[in-house]
């Protein structure tokens, strides 16, 4: 199955998940002390629970929150486009750096280029990445 991040359901990446792995049922079931139903009813669901995700993590030993994160940083505006905080101003929560590439979106965003569906400009103006890391990714995986 081939991802794309704008979409993402998570049921289906679970279930997908569970049959690559070969997890049985029943450790399924033990582990998150939840019925067969509930399980397949997970499966439906297009998203879920934070804490049920984080239990899904590690019974199948996945980072699924990883996979949201690709799509805000494939998806969301960047911290240069929103209203900034003064710097004197702390925040109660941690704050990450947006500008986190991990492979699979570098593989995502070559890919795009390699199969021509968008161009290096469309994909700077899309996905806010500066046009000199585009260059440096397509030299680095010689993709083009």
């Amino acid at each position: 199955m081939e991802f794309r991040y704008k979409n993402i359901h998570i049921g289906k990446l679970i279930e997908e998940l569970v049959k690559d792995r070969q997890v049985e049922m029943d450790r399924i079931t033990q582990f998150l002390k939840i019925s067969v139903e509930k399980v397949h009813e997970v499966y439906h669901k297009k998203s879920i629970d934070s804490e049920q995700l984080l239990l899904w993590s590690k019974l199948l030993e996945y980072d699924f929150f990883r996979i949201y994160s690709q799509h805000l940083l494939l998806y969301a505006p960047s911290a240069s486009t929103n209203e900034k905080k003064s710097p004197t101003q702390k925040s109660p929560i941690p704050q990450f750096r947006k500008n986190l590439y991990t492979t699979e979106i570098v593989e995502f965003i070559l890919e795009l280029v390699e199969k021509e569906e968008m161009t290096i400009s469309e994909i700077t103006k899309k996905y806010n990445i500066p046009r000199t890391t585009l260059y440096k990714w397509v030299k680095k995986h010689k993709k083009i």
